[in-house]
């Protein structure tokens, strides 16, 4: 738990040029705090205490404005910055050093069983606005632009923007 915070932290002062201090980031940023609650939340939702997980995910949405399902699995070193709106669903699986910006949801596009929800790989940006439905992937080292709206896999190294998201560019 703690190694994850503190992935997260260092990832937050690397990218996030308002971060000044780790002590800071620690207790005024709602992305640390949404991680923390999430930590809690996931604990009890393995343990199948379901509403005590729920009831404590919804607590942290009211106070910092993210909503992350207890089910969801989060890597190490996410930045969820300004954080308002951000919502990450029950099957969403996030890797490593992420970075998504308010109002993004990584959520289902409809009344689907099982896998739902989008796989993250690593060292990806998710721009404002982002919509990201459906049981794809996101490869790794990729861009999704602001406000794109993403229903299809997502290739490694590649930048996607519009709606529907198109790959206009791909970093070998």
């Amino acid at each position: 738990m703690f190694y994850k915070i503190k992935k997260d932290i260092e990832y937050i002062m690397e990218n996030d040029p308002a971060a000044r201090t780790k002590l800071e980031v620690f207790l005024l940023y709602p992305s640390i705090h949404a991680r923390l609650a999430h930590m809690i939340s996931h604990f009890l939702y393995k343990k199948n205490l379901l509403f005590l997980a729920r009831l404590i995910s919804q607590i942290a949405r009211f106070l910092t404005g993210i909503e992350i399902h207890p089910g969801a699995t989060l890597g190490a070193g996410i930045l969820i910055d300004h954080g308002m709106g951000v919502v990450i669903g029950e099957t969403a699986e996030l890797g490593d050093r992420i970075t998504i910006y308010h109002g993004t949801t990584l959520g289902g596009t409809g009344k689907e069983k099982g896998k739902r929800h989008p796989t993250v790989g690593d060292n990806v940006v998710i721009g404002a606005g982002s919509k990201v439905l459906g049981n794809i992937k996101i490869g790794s080292n990729s861009k999704i632009g602001a406000n794109s709206v993403v229903l299809d896999d997502v290739p490694e190294g590649a930048t996607v923007v519009g709606i529907p998201g198109k790959v206009v560019k791909i970093n070998k």
